[in-house]
């Protein structure tokens, strides 16, 4: 006797049906590799390098680096850092006249720099820094400095 409505075409099919309890397993699997294929995206698209001549990418290994790298952005007008968040960014910037300091602290692997202003608010600290770049940093934004001054 046949049955009215859907059947499969194969007999062994019907059988092979999961059950409801293992349908909600998959789609909840299914939305966990959506939800992290969704973070790592993120992630990654905050993390690329941003435009510019003089860019500077902090190491993911360092202090604070982990997930967002920090990045300076250093002009002939300021120096900008640059630190992405989960929903936005935080840029702290300095123009570069008012840059009194420029300290670098090398550590075993890496190095963090401190940008100091003139007006003796919080310093700019970068972390992570490979030493070359650290002093790649100071070298660009001392010669920025005089290139400033004596335009005037």
């Amino acid at each position: 006797m046949r049955q009215s409505g859907f059947s499969l075409p194969f007999p062994f099919m019907e059988s092979a049906a999961p059950s409801p309890a293992l349908t909600y397993l998959y789609w909840f699997v299914a939305i966990l590799i959506g939800l992290l294929i969704l973070a790592v995206w993120i992630v990654l698209r905050k993390g690329r390098r941003l435009p510019g001549d003089h860019v500077f990418k902090a190491s993911r290994l360092s202090k604070g680096n982990r997930i967002f790298p920090a990045q300076v952005a250093i002009t002939t007008t300021s120096v900008t850092l640059h630190h992405a968040q989960w929903i936005g960014r935080l840029e702290e910037s300095i123009h570069i006249a008012h840059v009194s300091s420029v300290k670098i602290d090398t550590n075993v692997i890496f190095s963090n720099v401190l940008i100091e202003t003139t007006g003796g608010h919080h310093p700019i600290v970068c972390y992570g820094h490979t030493k070359g770049d650290a002093i790649a940093m100071k070298q660009l934004i001392e010669k920025f400095q005089t290139e400033h001054y004596t335009r005037k």
